[in-house]
């Protein structure tokens, strides 16, 4: 049903968020607003708030804020139609008309579901009958009571291919109905058999319910005796249907979400378990916010019903070379998706084992422990980069920078990418070590050169004059670097990925970056300040003398940040240019050359917006 945006804001107007809140969580006026104990996460004092003059709600343990619409979507995983529906009767105001497509194929939906519900009766009844016994027996196995089946709805399919039409048609179902609900397989018109069957046969049965509570599908487990053919596949889930579609599910989620909520429960997240019998085992074992994808890698949809559930949900993986690819496809997975307060953690299990095998043989307690244990996803990827190659070699080590840099790009929040840059880059320099700077060292004169009075050869006069050249490059740059901080906002990247000949400006490069990936904002005081803590203010003098010539070259006093921005890419490019291309670094110089023009082209993109449409 769709809803116009004077309607919404009508019923808004009508309701109070404090009687809608005030269902779920016991309220205490404090002057405007109300306050209470927030319904996201197990605390003792109060930190959420409802202020009916404003029409919102924000708790500060949880940092979820909204309206009564998104409370109630919340709180009892309404969609916004239920919710803004259940809103409607509460204020008295009359839904409006609605469409009418939209009213058949809800219609229509509700009777599929209503079969679907039937079908889960005939296989809990089935499994109870002489048909099941060597399904009870299996799942006996597996620690599984008859109450333990009553709980999870767990039913058994027979080895037939038309028990369940048969049944389902004499309760006066069609076979049309059955084919939509992901029930029954019509064969096509190639087919010699015309006559349709069961999708589901010889397996065990878990019932598959969406957010919102409503049975949509099943997934079905082979039996161990069917289970080696090759020709039967040990899980089978219902087919894309217009209700079920198995990237958008998450097996158990509405009893693991209410759960969370608990009094007492106290955990930031659901656990993400791997199958269905992993998720019945932690239940069992007193983990009841535990849930599972249908058999698949976590998709956007999916995170996303985690994150609506709690901040930082616990993914479950095996310890295996398996287990760890899972684990790494979920951290490509969730890297664009990460937003302040949003995160995942990662459980990894003895290898070979999942959390049923866990619980059977160590206990709840082992399990908790390796709850317990659970990393960060910055951990995680940290250990998957650093694990893709050997780092014995400074070429190996420059690929694992990059490497952090391309990461870097895969986040789309600004304020989480700079945080995983200051941890990202603070673990490799712990790792690995920054080079240090030796007072006295100087890169223009040394013991046993031309000192004194004694000139340069004609050939070595040609030799200077380049690399005299590239040094004056790298002073510009590290010397406009210390005029305007600001630009590293632009050019950090780039910075890190030059190699500079002179000591005098590496070592001024590592303290800038050190700076960069410690601060919040840039200051050109603060910089020197920091600089000259590190031991290094005579270092910088010789360029503060040639601040001149910095400035001169990036464009003038009266430059706009964006052109010198631009400038100092492409003197960057020149330099870069200059490095030997040996073998070893063709890709690390590929990949610099690479940054370097995204630079280029987002500074380039400012500069236009900073001279206007109307300035050539």
């Amino acid at each position: 049903m769709q809803f116009g945006e004077h309607f919404i804001d009508e019923l808004k107007a009508r309701i109070r968020p404090s009687d809608v809140v005030g269902k779920h969580v016991k309220l205490k006026r404090q002057g405007r607003e109300f306050a209470g104990l927030s319904p996201f996460t197990n605390e003792k004092t109060p930190s959420f708030f409802v202020n009916d003059e404003k029409g919102f709600y924000h708790c500060f343990s949880s940092g979820k804020h909204g309206d009564a619409i998104s409370f109630l979507m919340e709180v009892e995983g309404l969609s916004f139609p239920e919710a803004v529906e259940r809103l409607a009767i509460m204020a008295g105001m009359e839904l409006p008309a609605a469409d009418p497509q939209a009213e058949a194929r809800a219609a229509s939906n509700k009777k599929t579901i209503s079969w679907i519900e039937r079908s889960k009766e005939f296989f809990e009844k089935t499994l109870r009958r002489e048909i099941g016994k060597e399904a009870r027996t299996y799942l006996k196995t597996r620690g599984l009571t008859n109450q333990d089946c009553k709980r999870f709805g767990i039913g058994f399919a027979p080895h037939s291919f038309s028990a369940l039409i048969d049944e389902m048609v004499q309760q006066g179902a069609s076979i049309e109905r059955l084919v939509e609900a992901g029930l029954v397989i019509r064969p096509d018109d190639s087919s010699q058999n015309k006559k349709p069957w069961d999708r589901f046969r010889g397996r065990i049965m878990f019932p598959i319910t969406d957010a919102r509570g409503r049975l949509i599908a099943f997934g079905g487990r082979a039996l161990e005796t069917e289970a080696p053919n090759k020709k039967t596949a040990k899980y089978l889930n219902s087919p894309e249907t217009n209700l079920f579609h198995k990237g958008g599910v998450l097996y158990r989620y509405p009893e693991a979400r209410k759960s969370l909520h608990k009094p007492g429960n106290g955990a930031r997240g659901l656990i993400v378990a791997e199958g269905y019998m992993d998720v019945i085992a932690l239940v069992r074992a007193g983990f009841e916010h535990a849930c599972a994808p249908l058999g698949t890698a976590l998709t956007e949809d999916q995170l996303a019903l985690l994150w609506r559930a709690g901040p930082e949900p616990t993914l479950c993986f095996d310890g295996d070379k398996a287990g760890l690819r899972a684990a790494f496809r979920s951290v490509e997975r969730a890297l664009p998706l990460l937003r302040p307060g949003q995160t995942l953690r990662f459980a990894l299990l003895p290898d070979g084992q999942d959390p049923d095998d866990l619980l059977r043989a160590k206990g709840v307690e082992a399990m908790r422990k390796v709850l317990e244990r659970s990393v960060p996803l910055v951990d995680m990827l940290w250990r998957r980069e650093i694990e893709r190659e050997v780092l014995d070699s400074p070429e190996a080590k420059a690929g694992l920078k990059n490497r952090i840099f391309g990461v870097l790009r895969d986040i789309s929040d600004q304020g989480v990418r700079e945080q995983y840059k200051t941890a990202l880059l603070e673990r490799f320099d712990k790792e690995f070590g920054r080079p240090k700077w030796v007072p006295g060292n100087s890169p223009y004169r040394k013991k046993g050169a031309w000192g004194g009075k004694q000139k340069p050869t004609k050939s070595q006069q040609n030799k200077m004059q380049p690399q005299a050249q590239q040094i004056a490059r790298e002073r510009r740059l590290i010397g406009a670097v210390l005029e305007w901080p600001e630009l590293l906002e632009c050019i950090d990247q780039t910075l890190f990925g030059l190699k500079f000949s002179s000591p005098a400006c590496e070592n001024l490069q590592n303290a800038l970056l050190n700076y960069w990936q410690n601060t919040i904002a840039v200051d050109k005081r603060a910089l020197i300040a920091h600089i000259e803590e590190e031991g290094m203010a005579a270092a910088i003098k010789p360029f503060m003398r040639e601040r001149n010539l910095a400035i001169a070259a990036m464009g003038g006093v009266d430059a706009k940040i964006a052109q010198r921005q631009a400038i100092w890419l492409t003197e960057a490019r020149k330099l870069m240019r200059r490095e030997s291309s040996g073998a070893a670094k063709e890709d690390t110089r590929g990949r610099l050359a690479d940054t370097i023009r995204s630079d280029q082209a987002n500074a380039l993109q400012r500069l236009s917006r900073a001279i206007g449409p109307n300035r050539s």
